[in-house]
Order: structure tokens, then C-alpha cells, then sequence
């Protein structure tokens, strides 16, 4: 057991400093505002040789959309000529348009599909 009473560690003496003395710096935050990811929307163009089941098949399996909501858009890619299938990060709509047209390949169809950025 020790017998003497530990020593406390010195303090750095510091001078009070006058308020308006002039030497001192004030650091503000600033928030940084961070843009929001550009967004791409996922566009898939008629053709006269691609079955209209093999579309609802696509938009079923790679867009994650039900029967209903992929035969409304295989009819307005039909009627209209094109269609948006969905918009997604860039990173994202450029995988969705490779896995289409990957698909489209093998099955020996020529759907076009391409992603374009959201206005």
C-alpha cells in the first residue's frame, strides 16, 4: 500500500484573454447539402418480332413486376412504341438493360432496351 497521496498532473497555466482581444477564431459547420443520385429510367422499344408474352415475361423477372402491372406495359409498348419499365440509379438501369438484352439474345429475339436519365 503506498503511503503517500498521489500527485495530480500540472495544468498548462492559461492567461484569460480580453473578449475583443482580436486574436481569436471562430470555426463555423457548414452542412453539407449532398445531391441526391441522378436517377435512369429504363425504356424498352417495340418490335415486330419479340412476343408480346416473352415481354410480360421479362418485366415479370427482371423488373419485379406482377401480371397485371406487366401486361399494362407490354400493351403500352405495343400501342405506343415504347414504354418505361422503371427508373433506377445509373448503376442499376445500365444492369437491368444488360440482363434484357442478355436475355433477349438468348432467346433469339431482338427487344431493344436502354436506359436514359430522368428530367
Amino acid at each position: 500500500m503506498p503511503t503517500r497521496k498521489p500527485l495530480s498532473p500540472k495544468q498548462p497555466s492559461v492567461e484569460p484573454r480580453a473578449p475583443d482581444g482580436g486574436d481569436s477564431v471562430v470555426l463555423e459547420r457548414r452542412t453539407q447539402r449532398v445531391k441526391p443520385p441522378r436517377m435512369f429510367q429504363v425504356v424498352m422499344f417495340n418490335d415486330d418480332y419479340t412476343p408480346m408474352e416473352f415481354v410480360v415475361v421479362v418485366l415479370q423477372e427482371f423488373f419485379s413486376k406482377d401480371r397485371e402491372a406487366a401486361t399494362q406495359i407490354m400493351l403500352k409498348i405495343h400501342l405506343d412504341g415504347k414504354a418505361v419499365c422503371g427508373v433506377y440509379s445509373q448503376d442499376v438501369a445500365a444492369t437491368k438493360v444488360t440482363q434484357v438484352m442478355d436475355a433477349a439474345r438468348h432467346a433469339g429475339h431482338p427487344l431493344q432496351c436502354e436506359s436514359e436519365p430522368v428530367e
